[in-house]
Order: C-alpha cells, then sequence, then structure tokens
C-alpha cells in the first residue's frame, strides 16, 4: 500500500453546554456532534526516506500550528516509525468556524498512517493518542455521531434523524481560547439527559459570548433565523439552520449576503473516514 485519499467531514455542534471545570482549566461539557458532508480532502503517500512532508496548496495554517503534522509526527515518534510521508491537503472547511476542521484533519492522519504504515492500532488506541493533539480529535476516529461528555472525550453513539443544513460562515475566524476564557461564560450548566435534548432541550452557552465578543456572529444569527432555528456551532464563527431538503437548504443558500459564504451539507450517520479504515 502506497498511497491513500480520504475525505475528511466537518462536523456541527448541535447543543453545548458547560457543566464545570477541571482542576487544569479544562472545561466539562455535554454536546453532540453531527458529521456533515463539508470535507476536506487528504492524499497520503508512503514515501521511505523517514520524512514526514505536508503539502498545504490552499491552507492557510502555519506548519507551527497545523494539527496535521503534529499528528504525523506524534504517531512517527511514538512507534519509531522508519518510513516517511508526503500529504497533500485540499483545505475545504473554513478555520476558526466551529467545523472542527483540523481536529477531523489530524484524525483523518491517524487513521490513514496505522494503516498505510502497518500499525495495527485499534480505534480506542488512536483516540487515546487522539486526545493528545486536542480534544475534538476522538469524535472523529470514534466515528458515529455522538453525544460527549468530560472534555469532548466520553463518547455514545446517537441515532440523528437525516436532515440538510445551511452553514453560514460570516467570513471571520474566532479564538476558542478567548470565548472560554470570557467571565460571563457560564460553566454551571446543570446536567441534562439525551432525552430531553432529542425532546428539543439544550443550546450553546458560547453563543452569547461569541455574540458580544464578535457582532458579526450576531448578525449572521440574526439573518439565518429568518429562514429556520439558527445556531451556532462550537465556540464559533459558522452559524447552521436545519432544512428538510436540499433544495430549501439551497434555495436560502442563494440569498446569502456578501462577503459571507454558504455551505449546503447534508448530514452523516458516520465518518466515512473511520468507516474505511476500520470496515470489518
Amino acid at each position: 500500500m502506497t498511497q491513500l485519499a480520504f475525505d475528511s467531514p466537518a462536523k456541527l455542534n448541535l447543543m453545548l453546554h458547560i457543566t464545570g471545570r477541571r482542576d487544569d482549566g479544562y472545561h466539562l461539557l455535554q454536546t453532540v456532534f453531527q458529521f456533515i458532508d463539508l470535507c476536506d480532502r487528504i492524499v497520503f503517500t508512503n514515501n521511505p526516506d523517514g520524512e514526514v512532508r505536508l503539502d498545504r496548496h490552499n491552507s492557510p495554517v502555519a506548519a507551527n500550528d497545523d494539527l496535521l503534522l503534529r499528528a504525523a509526527n506524534l504517531l512517527r515518534d511514538r512507534y519509531r516509525v522508519t518510513q516517511g510521508v508526503t500529504i497533500d491537503v485540499d483545505k475545504r472547511i473554513p478555520l476558526g468556524a466551529g467545523l472542527g476542521g483540523g481536529s477531523s484533519d489530524a484524525a483523518t492522519c491517524l487513521m490513514a498512517l496505522n494503516q498505510l504504515w502497518d500499525l495495527r492500532l485499534t480505534n480506542a488506541e488512536l483516540r487515546q493518542l487522539g486526545l493528545e493533539l486536542g480534544a475534538d480529535v476522538p469524535i472523529f476516529i470514534f466515528g458515529r455521531n455522538a453525544w460527549a461528555e468530560g472534555v469532548g472525550d466520553r463518547l455514545q453513539a446517537i441515532d440523528l434523524p437525516e436532515k440538510w443544513y445551511l452553514v453560514v460562515h460570516p467570513a471571520i475566524s474566532v479564538s476558542t481560547a478567548q470565548i472560554f476564557a470570557a467571565k460571563d461564560l457560564t460553566r454551571d450548566c446543570a446536567p441534562i439527559k439525551i432525552r430531553a435534548f432529542l425532546e428539543g432541550g439544550g443550546a450553546n452557552v458560547c453563543q452569547p459570548v461569541a455574540r458580544g465578543l464578535y457582532p458579526q456572529i450576531g448578525q449572521t444569527l440574526d439573518w439565518l433565523g429568518q429562514f429556520g432555528v439558527a445556531r451556532m456551532t462550537g465556540t464559533g464563527a459558522c452559524v447552521f439552520a436545519a432544512f428538510d431538503s436540499e433544495a430549501e437548504a439551497t434555495r436560502v443558500q442563494t440569498k446569502v449576503p456578501s462577503p459571507w459564504n454558504g455551505y449546503v451539507a447534508r448530514s452523516l450517520a458516520s465518518n466515512p473516514v473511520t468507516d474505511a479504515c476500520f470496515a470489518g
């Protein structure tokens, strides 16, 4: 096996509560992860020289900040791999948008190189490794839409209805650290049950903070709210609304004001990368 290619999907947080904070500063969450078919395209090509090379093409991510590169080096160094890899990235998921693009790419890298380098690590082992890179990485390795708790690492598969989403990016990038550091962020939500969420409960407690810090997010929420229930994903900046059909979502997409970008995306029941790497 010398080359693998994958479409690495984005995610939406359908709700996000903060129930507390650990001694190390990490927030304790309850959230629901929904995969969507807005994807980065990543090609991994084995090379014998032991070097990890990353061709970013259209990606503005600096090398020092690139989770994809960190994932490859972590796996190579941890398991003393002597092979190398060239990674070619076509970046389609916007940055700083709450869609998990960097985490998804890192997870895809771990799963792809596990195959390409024949390491034979289990899904659980890769998730543990992914947690060293970031709290959102394990969900993409887990590979199913999930109810998540802890720092986002305690995952329970959940069946969600099929939907079409219009995801609107207001052409800004949001700092997750800034949102989580905000003094007025609600950090003491009462825990809720999955059933309560499925019956319409839950909110994104980061949304009011992001509205205050980034006026464009408030403008996007207000605009999309004319057409459906609009909610911010993660810590922002993207805002989404669910629709029953592609045609309905596309109709609203044509009205998205410039310079915002609108993406029509279909819900996915699972991460296709996980399905391919752990089939059977």
